[in-house]
C-alpha cells in the first residue's frame, strides 16, 4: 500500500475530497510510513472497513 499511495496520493485526495464532502485536510494528510494512520482516520470517518477503504483506493486509481 505505501508504494501505492506514494505516487498517486495527489490525484487520490482530489477524487476522495470531491466524493465525500466531509473530509478535511487533517483527514487525508499523508505521511510516508504512516499509511496505517491515514487509514484508520478514514475508516472513522467514513464508517467503513479497512478492506472497503484499501478498496476504495485502489479503485480511484484505476478510475
Amino acid at each position: 500500500m505505501k508504494r501505492f499511495l506514494q505516487g498517486n496520493w495527489d490525484q487520490i485526495r482530489r477524487k476522495l475530497r470531491k466524493k465525500y464532502k466531509q473530509l478535511n485536510d487533517q483527514d487525508l494528510k499523508y505521511i510516508e510510513g504512516h499509511e496505517e494512520e491515514l487509514i484508520v482516520r478514514l475508516q472513522v470517518k467514513l464508517d467503513k472497513t479497512k478492506r472497503e477503504i484499501t478498496t476504495e483506493l485502489k479503485t480511484i486509481i484505476t478510475d
